[in-house]
């Protein structure tokens, strides 16, 4: 696969464009030459359409080309924690979790890595009979997007801010509102209107997702009358979060080392009303849970 020696001898696989030579160390993202992932199991967390009772199969990968300084993953986003596993090993990981009953492959974080996806994906081919599911950040290159283009069946990205001043100080990415809005359109370029089965299981489509912050209101509207302007919102599904919880170094950023608080949430819930949005996810604030972060303990690699 010439196109991915190229990648991996001067990457730039995401938007930092780091161009560091991964076939001999790492790139900003944590990332070298072989894929590196966390955990592989069944996860029921995800939006209803994705988890169902039987479970997503979420396969973690480490690193990530962000610098959020709230993440509730920063075990193996920042920290790196993983296993670096080959291409055929990570096809075999696929076809485990469907015989384990999984929905779908749930790709969390794979955009650093998606030449050795695709790969494994190739070497199952014909294998495997179930989507997947490329789950980000949003903060995506579009060449590596179309890399992926007939590989991937819902698209399930973050639109995190559209502020690159709250980009840049949160997750230290000062493009994000411009690379994010760009990959999504992208991405529903690629996937189309939404699909589901009869048991209301996602086949094919995009969950676009909103985790509003504490003292984020506006950049939450914002968010919305974004998606409501630029995406047929009867064919495209919304996600707004309401389960932020202060990890990491949020610390550092006295206003958001809280919780999010009622009054906050029901603003944002109030403007997807206002705007007419109907196919999408909302929270109860109980969701805000620290255990509802996954255990990384490489289960499943």
């Amino acid at each position: 696969m010439a196109e991915k020696l190229e990648q991996q001898n001067h990457c730039t696989l995401c938007p930092r464009q780091c161009g560091a030579d991964r076939t001999q160390g790492q790139g900003f993202c944590g990332g070298g030459p072989k894929a590196k992932i966390a955990r592989a199991a069944l996860h029921f967390w995800e939006e209803p359409c994705i988890s169902g009772e039987e479970g997503s199969g979420t396969v973690f990968f480490s690193g990530c080309p962000l610098q959020c300084c709230f993440c509730q993953n920063h075990k193996i986003s920042n920290a790196n924690f993983g296993r670096e596993v080959s291409t055929a090993r990570l096809g075999e990981i696929f076809l485990e979790l469907q015989a384990q009953g999984a929905n779908n492959i749930n790709l969390v974080t794979a955009g650093h890595y998606a030449p050795q996806v695709i790969e494994a994906l190739g070497l199952v081919k014909g294998r495997l009979h179930i989507p997947v599911v490329y789950n980000s950040s949003g903060y995506e290159e579009m060449s590596t997007l179309r890399l992926l283009e007939g590989y991937v069946d819902i698209y399930l990205p973050d639109l995190k801010y559209m502020d690159n001043q709250r980009a840049q100080r949160y997750s230290g990415a000062a493009n994000y509102v411009e690379k994010a809005t760009a990959a999504i359109l992208e991405m529903y370029r690629q996937a189309g209107p939404a699909v589901f089965d009869e048991a209301g299981h996602m086949k094919k489509g995009m969950i676009v997702r909103h985790m509003v912050l504490p003292g984020g209101i506006k950049d939450a509207c914002a968010v919305l009358e974004w998606l409501k302007e630029n995406l047929p919102l009867d064919n495209v599904w919304v996600s707004v979060m309401s389960q932020y919880t202060p990890f990491y170094k949020s610390g550092e950023y006295p206003e958001i080392h809280r919780r999010l608080n009622q009054k906050e949430y029901n603003a944002v819930l109030d403007a997807l009303d206002s705007l007419e949005i109907e196919n999408g996810f909302v929270q109860e604030l109980s969701s805000a849970k620290e255990e509802y972060t996954p255990d990384f303990c490489l289960q499943g690699v």
